[in-house]
């Protein structure tokens, strides 16, 4: 077997599952990182899975939401940012629960628990999730390369394609030289950003009071728009499914107090994570509402416009590089999350492996085609538009990802004594109500106007 279960907990399905697990999904990664003696060695070998979770907040789909959201309305959405936050906080913790609790995923969850007949739209709907990921990334890391160095766009967009060789390249040295390298990144994004927020001199007591919740949002549908945005480059859905993978690659042990402990362990380092990403998620709102909401520009979305305005906003020369190259970053993490979340969900659902390689670039030439046909027909005007539907497309799988793991892991049967306790329960239930709710909201604006 590729992991550690014994032979018999593989071989015979338990009688709350409709059949085995089978072998794990990313297998070559599987309880590969040992767990050392001592506490806090311990707790470092679980730092990593967090951190790349973490990565979903920065990606350039979220820079054109948060972007567009605090340059039209200020610091309003900043609430919503941290809404998202406890959100994602919640959710990513269910994640390491099932995953420590069952030895599954959620993809394979989902396709141990459920008929075919709702395992296979599930899984089309997690593809569709990644694929529009991946858009993001595209053009994200497009204009990245156009803002620092002039390549064309259309170039930009082709040249995207080549990083899955170095992806391949850090897997083949270890899944901790993967995380390394985004940590890094989020290190050179955070240095970037805290330059240029001290740059912009944000109103700090305005920026208290816009993470203060308001009706405005839902009341008008052009907010309530970017605040789905915003929850959908937050709370990712292929977040979800990647997370549950990832988790699996410590090698904690298969005992109730082995579990618990990597449980706690894995709980802190997402929650640490998404601490630490709200506040890189936040700046790029407060960026945005401090330099061109009070400047009077409220229409800004296009990532190259801000990078244009940067400049002569804040007086200083290097602050478009600044922007520039935190997005380069964002868009080479977000690289390696979508394409782990992608061989997750493919193998996880569908029990189909296919080399690293050759999956990511089906991907990457999927979300190719729409990212190229744009930047030709409309520029970067129509990219910013682009990446704001992505996010409005994630934050609409979103509900069809929650909902299946808020009922895995409030079911005792499959979750045996590590069954989330009944407060987490309710706020779980409350988490899926609203995203379900919100949704079910925009598509109604939508439909009516």
């Amino acid at each position: 077997m590729s992991d550690q279960f014994s032979p018999a907990a593989v071989a015979s399905p338990r009688p709350d599952w409709r059949r085995s697990r089978g072998d794990a999904a990313l297998s070559e990664v599987h309880r590969s990182v040992a767990l050392p003696a001592g506490r806090w060695r311990r707790i470092a070998a679980f730092l990593g899975p967090g951190y790349m979770v973490a990565v979903g907040y920065m990606d350039p789909g979220n820079w054109a939401t948060s972007l567009a959201g605090g340059s039209r309305f200020g610091y309003t959405l900043l609430t919503v940012a941290l809404v998202s936050n406890i959100m994602a906080i919640v959710l990513q913790s269910l994640c390491a629960r099932l995953a420590i609790a069952t030895g599954r995923d959620l993809a394979q969850a989902c396709r141990d628990a459920f008929p075919r007949a709702v395992a296979l739209p599930l899984w089309a709907l997690a593809e569709l999730a990644i694929i529009a990921t991946d858009v993001a990334e595209v053009i994200g890391t497009a204009i990245g390369l156009n803002l620092l160095f002039g390549i064309p766009l259309e170039l930009g967009v082709l040249i995207t394609a080549l990083d899955v060789f170095l992806i391949l390249w850090l897997q083949r040295r270890g899944f901790r030289w993967l995380e390394a390298f985004v940590i890094t990144l989020l290190g050179v994004i955070t240095i970037c950003f805290g330059i240029q927020i001290a740059l912009a001199d944000p109103d700090w007591g305005q920026v208290i009071r816009g993470f203060a919740p308001t009706v405005e949002i839902v009341r008008n549908p052009e907010m309530l728009y970017l605040a789905l945005g915003i929850l959908g480059a937050t709370v990712m859905p292929h977040n979800l499914y990647l997370h549950s993978a990832i988790v699996q690659t410590r090698a904690y042990g298969e005992t109730l107090p082995e579990k618990r402990e990597a449980l706690r362990y894995a709980t802190l380092d997402s929650t640490a994570a998404l601490m630490f990403a709200l506040v890189i998620n936040a700046s790029i709102l407060i960026l945005a509402a401090a330099s061109f909401h009070a400047s009077g520009q409220t229409g800004v979305a296009e990532l190259d416009r801000a990078h244009s305005l940067l400049g002569p906003l804040l007086g200083l020369s290097v602050a478009p590089a600044l922007f520039a190259i935190a997005l380069l970053c964002c868009g080479l993490n977000s690289t390696v999350t979508a394409t782990l979340a992608g061989q997750a969900v493919m193998e996880g659902f569908l029990e189909i492996r296919l080399a690293p390689w050759l999956r990511r670039l089906v991907t990457r030439a999927i979300a190719i085609l729409p990212a190229a046909a744009v930047t030709l027909l409309y520029g970067s005007e129509g990219t910013g538009r682009l990446l704001i539907l992505t996010q409005v497309v994630l934050s609409l799988q979103l509900s069809f990802a929650v909902v299946p793991l808020v009922m895995f892991t409030t079911d005792r049967r499959k979750m045996g004594p590590l069954t989330v306790p009944g407060w987490l329960t309710a706020l779980s239930v409350l988490i899926a109500v609203a995203i379900v709710g919100l949704n079910l909201k925009l598509l109604w604006d939508f439909a009516a106007g």
